[in-house]
């Protein structure tokens, strides 16, 4: 079984989904990348399968890729600090209008997820969201452990962040 095959198996069609996202956003010509989960799997040392796909879009393209998306099928659903999608799998796709994404795609990469090529943040950048993510206190308590763990799994394959870290991160892995 292919990387891609076990992952849509897992996320009942995702990977059709998650192709098909990524060839409208390469269509539109815009600058983006996958974050949080996605952007874990390409950095650490072995790939653990998610629903959900998180990105961030350069702002001004936010609305026109949510029209595209739209269009090839995706429903949209507009909150303050995302937009939500949904195709036809287990996959929710969420884009960041947080401005702290902002830069994100500029320093991305390209990438092979699961059998899928698209784009990632930095290794820097992919570290510094799950931090971010981590630290919000409204986050469900068994978000932020999956935080954590990201956080440990890029450390455990690339043992220079975590000199990098902020006190209260290298404290709370040291526990």
């Amino acid at each position: 079984m292919t990387g891609q095959q076990f992952y849509d198996w897992q996320t009942a069609g995702g990977a059709g989904d998650v192709t098909l996202l990524v060839d409208t956003l390469a269509k539109l010509d815009v600058n983006w990348c996958m974050i949080s989960s996605l952007a874990v799997n390409h950095w650490a040392e072995e790939p653990m399968a998610t629903a959900d796909v998180d990105l961030v879009v350069a702002l001004d393209a936010i609305t026109e890729t949510v029209a595209a998306l739209e269009a090839v099928g995706f429903v949209a659903e507009r909150f303050e600090w995302s937009v939500n999608l949904k195709g036809h799998s287990k996959v929710s796709v969420q884009i960041s209008t947080e401005e702290f994404y902002r830069e994100f795609p500029g320093r991305s990469i390209p990438a092979d997820i699961h059998g899928i090529p698209m784009r990632v943040a930095s290794l820097d950048d992919t570290m510094k969201g799950k931090v971010q993510a981590w630290r919000d206190p409204d986050r469900r308590r068994s978000k932020r452990q999956k935080d954590l763990t990201d956080i440990l799994r890029l450390i455990e394959a690339h043992p220079e962040l975590e000199a990098k870290l902020p006190a209260d991160v290298q404290q709370k892995i040291g526990d």
